[in-house]
């Protein structure tokens, strides 16, 4: 993030602020979908963050630590909205920056939705981690420190994360038709 525009937005400038809302708004509503897991709720969420980033913007010790901050914020409004339910409809799931899976939008769809089953066992903490540090690249120390837990907790609960991730997606794996003695192979 621009330093210079973060500290001119910290002064009250809504011209800056809104270049800040155009420089990270959208990695904002990325991570809260990856998170929750629902279009809607990521919105939400993003919005409340950005809301929260303007209102606390002027406590912002550091401005070179922007980044850093905004994450915690908006990791707070996804945990707030994680308890919030909402009915199930086919566009909950998809995420609006990404495109079908292939050209045609059919090569991987089975992998994309067991990836998602399996993505949706994880608890809100453990997506949290697998986020920041998988699709943000956040080394697992800066993720401890957004979510404000020791690096230690981090790193169990990402190895935990994955592994239950793993299990989902082996458990859900087509298993192959019985052969029935004396049939051969």
């Amino acid at each position: 993030m621009d330093r210079q525009l973060v500290t001119r937005a910290q002064t009250g400038d809504e011209e800056a602020f809104t270049g800040v809302v155009y420089a990270c708004g959208d990695r904002l509503r990325r991570v809260a979908f990856g998170i929750l897991r629902d279009r809607q709720l990521a919105e939400d969420a993003a919005q409340q963050a950005l809301l929260s980033i303007w209102q606390k913007l002027p406590l912002l010790r550091d401005p070179d630590c922007f980044d850093a901050w905004a994450y915690r914020i908006l990791v707070r409004a996804c945990y707030a909205e994680s308890g919030r339910t909402r009915a199930w409809m086919p566009g909950n799931l998809e995420d609006p920056d990404r495109g079908p899976a292939t050209r045609d939008g059919t090569g991987t769809i089975d992998d994309r939705d067991e990836l998602e089953r399996g993505f949706r066992r994880l608890s809100v903490d453990q997506r949290a981690v697998v986020v920041l540090h998988h699709l943000v690249g956040l080394p697992l120390d800066e993720v401890a420190a957004v979510l404000g837990i020791p690096a230690g907790t981090a790193h169990s609960r990402l190895d935990r994360a994955m592994s239950r991730l793993r299990i989902a997606l082996a458990s859900d794996a087509p298993r192959p038709w019985p052969v029935p003695q004396g049939v051969a192979r």
